[in-house]
């Protein structure tokens, strides 16, 4: 289809008709998913370990984040395909093949260190077997994922962003040297030890990951298909502005309220775990029952409920992620909007996804090494992965004229690079 020309009436912005809430979508909810139950087991022992001196890597992965995840939701937006078809029509397949494998297998390790998470926290909060609770939610998950059409299931996920405001509060319970606090994370004092070295990847690992790139390009498709008045930028680009606009807004909020979280969560167990010298947490159910003791019950309560809530929404990102990457790798019909007969493969790749990681959990299979391994291969696929998508925006016969800008070039390759050094470091730096 031809662009339409510059002096062809404007089309009227139904998007203008809404209220900005309502624009928040793929952004707010890939940035709440960062923050899953092993995500905040890395920010909690970073916290732990290191007090204030890890806070200043939150706000040099912040505008990281921000550039690479608008890069990845305008490729989505701008061609009407995720990123793993657009890998497929215009690179070899074989490299397709090992980043879709990749991604399905970390993703799966992650799913049951997060299940077996959320199962630890509902038996410290509520009582009862945690593999009882670790089943229930996998279970659940999926029956939302199949069952739920996509724009009632995203209003779903859009609220239990709200579980992560738990870290936010937990600050407020605590006594925090709030002059510290600034001071240490605007002028760090930087370490080379082998230790802060390692933890600086574990956060760059968890902070910037594959499965985030696949999730919003594909949710960016998803709002593309759910609009009849929508079409894919590249063939309209008379939308590219409001779109963009809304892209931009919903991609620095989600990715703000990612590191927000993870950096009260760092400051949390900063003021109660590390000044009371308790520097050992592997998980997060570890971190939010060390927290009892010092913090009260209260403070435990909300920090093992947190775990639950951003569980539930981290899960089906996780799964949905995978689907996607695989579903556009074979050419398969993909969309959360598809009832389950209209779509088998996609969903049957989430319901294994999300079931394998439940079985995981019953398996004597050491947590902590899984999800060490799991965050090398996100960390080693990251940077191709990346390296693709910036190749990608810049070129015309993909993007059309809609193709990235310096500034997101600039960002989208900074982050790249910085994620390169963070995977050297992996290999070179001795395990602690």
């Amino acid at each position: 289809m031809e662009e339409t020309s510059a002096a062809a009436k404007p089309v009227k912005d139904y998007r203008d008709e809404t209220g900005w809430l309502k624009k928040l979508g793929p952004g707010l909810i890939t940035g709440a998913a960062d923050d899953d139950p092993s995500g905040i087991a890395t920010y909690s022992q970073a916290g732990a370990q290191f007090g204030f001196g890890l806070l200043w890597t939150l706000l040099f992965t912040y505008p990281l984040m921000v550039g690479i995840q608008i890069v990845s939701a305008r490729i989505g937006r701008v061609t009407g395909h995720g990123l793993a078809t657009n890998i497929r029509q215009h690179y070899p397949p074989w490299l397709l093949y090992i980043m879709v494998g990749l991604l399905l297998a970390a993703n799966t390790i992650n799913i049951a260190a997060d299940i077996a998470a959320m199962g630890d926290a509902a038996r410290l909060a509520l009582g009862g077997q945690a593999h009882l609770y670790a089943v229930a939610f996998g279970v659940l998950s999926v029956l939302l994922q199949v069952f739920v059409p996509y724009r009632r299931y995203v209003s779903v996920l859009k609220w239990l962003t709200l579980a992560l405001l738990a870290y936010v509060a937990t600050v407020f319970i605590v006594h925090v040297p709030w002059s510290e606090l600034v001071a240490k994370t605007l002028l760090p004092h930087l370490s080379w030890k082998p230790s802060y070295l390692t933890t600086i990847v574990a956060v760059f690992g968890t902070t910037i990951s594959p499965y985030l790139f696949f999730w919003q390009a594909s949710q960016e498709v998803e709002e593309l298909r759910a609009d009849p008045h929508a079409k894919p930028l590249k063939t309209d680009p008379r939308q590219a502005r409001a779109d963009f606009t809304r892209i931009k807004v919903d991609t620095y909020i989600g990715m703000g309220f990612s590191n927000l979280v993870a950096f009260f969560i760092m400051v949390t167990t900063a003021v109660t775990l590390y000044a009371h010298g308790v520097t050992e947490i592997q998980t997060s159910a570890q971190a939010a029952q060390a927290l009892r003791p010092i913090a009260g019950d209260f403070a435990f309560t909300l920090f093992s409920l947190g775990i639950v809530g951003t569980g539930l929404l981290a899960i089906p990102v996780l799964a949905g992620s995978a689907a996607y990457a695989m579903a556009g790798a074979f050419h398969w019909k993909s969309s959360l909007e598809h009832d389950l007969s209209m779509a088998p493969r996609f969903y049957t790749i989430i319901a294994v996804a999300t079931l394998a990681g439940v079985v995981l959990c019953f398996a004597p299979i050491d947590p902590i090494k899984a999800l060490y391994w799991s965050a090398v291969v996100n960390g080693v696929m990251s940077v191709p992965i990346m390296a693709l998508m910036m190749l990608m925006a810049a070129r015309a016969d993909i993007m059309g004229r809609l193709v990235v800008t310096r500034r997101l070039k600039f960002l989208g390759w900074l982050a790249t690079g910085a994620m390169a050094l963070a995977v050297a470091a992996m290999f070179i730096v001795p395990a602690q």
